[in-house]
């Protein structure tokens, strides 16, 4: 049995929900997130990851011609259900966690991203404003990407 070692967010209640509808398929959504990051997120030709439960990856992205480092790992792999991440940049300043639900709806697939274990609530704000963005170049780059 393998052994899974979640970050104790417990002293760390800040969190965050986002939601998004995508017009793309679950599938396409699942490689996203799973080996597709420098498709949609990271700068190019900066990933390392290789998903599968326990393993580590590393990207960068840029904003403000500046790179920033993320970090993590993959703590749960639910084919097209769900992925969940250990999440840790500067501006997290500890280990979270992320987790991505894929929800199929009539003409697409509801995406809900929860980011927990925040250490403030400035570090939450942050990403609270981040993240819509980041879904949003998720949606626009995948179905570039597939037509």
């Amino acid at each position: 049995m393998e052994i899974i070692s979640y970050p104790n967010l417990s002293n760390r209640p800040y969190s965050l929900q986002v939601e998004r509808e995508m017009e793309v398929s679950i599938d396409v959504l699942y490689h996203a997130w799973t080996e597709g990051f420098g498709i949609w997120f990271a700068a190019p030709d900066s990933v390392i990851m290789e998903a599968k439960v326990n393993s580590v990856f590393f990207f960068e992205t840029e904003f403000n011609e500046m790179r920033h480092p993320h970090y993590g790992r993959f703590l749960k792999l639910e084919k097209n259900r769900q992925v969940e991440i250990t999440w840790i940049t500067a501006g997290t300043k500890a280990e979270t966690v992320v987790t991505v639900e894929f929800i199929s709806k009539n003409n697409g697939v509801l995406i809900k991203l929860t980011h927990a274990g925040f250490t403030d609530e400035l570090s939450r704000d942050q990403h609270e404003e981040a993240w819509p963005y980041v879904l949003e170049q998720l949606d626009k780059r995948m179905k570039e990407t597939i037509k």
